[in-house]
């Protein structure tokens, strides 16, 4: 397999959980009352976390060896749009959940549009790795 199918299969991996998280996992998240909330965080996040390094780790190798190989410019831009949800979770998801102990609606609320945005990045770059597949893969 070459490295561009290989990052190809962990982007769609990748946009296909983050969609998930987006459309359901988040939007049920948020429903939960003040009373409700500490113990269903405290479950997303002891449920959710192995599975983001399961995605994320197969993100990483694949993204590694794409960039040793030398993709094209989809490719290249495949890299990015990947990368900005990784650095859309490690500078703005991740230090929001660690604040969110207990309920507080600005930061659900500003949670809620950085995932909205690292699905956006994440679809994309699976989109552009497809396209990186199709014209050089």
């Amino acid at each position: 397999m070459s490295a561009v199918v290989g990052f190809a299969l962990a982007s769609a991996l990748h946009a296909g959980f983050q969609l998930t998280v987006t459309v359901l996992v988040y939007p049920a998240l948020a429903n939960r009352s003040a009373a409700q909330w500490g113990v269903a965080h405290d479950r997303h996040s002891q449920s959710i976390t192995p599975l983001v390094g399961v995605v994320y780790l197969a993100l990483v190798v694949t993204g590694g060896l794409l960039v040793v190989a030398g993709p094209d410019l989809a490719g290249w831009l495949a890299l990015g749009g990947t990368a900005g949800a990784l650095v859309l979770t490690a500078t703005v998801a991740a230090p929001i959940h660690g604040r969110l102990g207990e309920r507080d609606d600005r930061l659900v609320s500003r949670l809620l549009v950085a995932d909205r945005a690292r699905c956006a990045c994440a679809v994309g770059g699976a989109a552009l790795a497809v396209v990186a597949v199709a014209v050089g893969g």
